[in-house]
C-alpha cells in the first residue's frame, strides 16, 4: 500500500504542476518556483514532515521536497547555531542535490550539442 500512496501523491503533485502550466498559464520556471515555495511553506507551518511519513517517496521526490529541504535545514541550524545557521543549514541539506545538478548538467552539455 505504501507504493500506491507514493504513486498517487507524487502523481497528484505532478498534476498540480501541469495544471499550473495549462490552466494557470504559468511558464515552467514559474511553476517550478511555485512548487518549491509551496513545499517551503508546508515545512514552515509543520505539515510537510507528516506528509512525508504518509506519502513516502511520493512526497520526497518531487520539487516540493526541495523547498521543504531548504526550510527544514535552515530551521534546524537556526536552533543550533543562531542566525548564521539559516544560511549554513540551507547549503548543508541541499548541497548534494545542487552539486549533482551542476555536474550532470555540465556532463550533458559536453556530450550533447544543442541545435540552434
Amino acid at each position: 500500500m505504501q507504493f500506491v500512496w507514493a504513486f498517487v501523491i507524487g502523481g497528484a503533485i505532478c498534476v498540480l504542476g501541469q495544471l499550473l502550466i495549462d490552466v494557470g498559464k504559468l511558464t515552467p520556471a514559474h511553476t517550478m518556483s511555485t512548487l518549491v515555495v509551496l513545499g517551503a511553506i508546508a515545512d514552515g507551518v509543520g505539515i510537510y514532515d507528516p506528509f512525508i511519513k504518509f506519502a513516502g517517496a511520493g512526497a520526497t521526490v518531487p520539487i516540493t521536497s526541495f523547498g521543504n529541504a531548504l526550510v527544514h535545514g535552515a530551521l534546524e541550524e537556526l536552533q543550533q547555531d543562531g542566525y548564521i545557521g539559516i544560511i549554513t543549514g540551507i547549503f548543508e541539506v541541499t548541497s548534494a542535490g545542487i552539486s549533482s545538478a551542476i555536474i550532470f548538467s555540465f556532463l550533458a552539455a559536453i556530450i550533447v550539442r544543442p541545435k540552434g
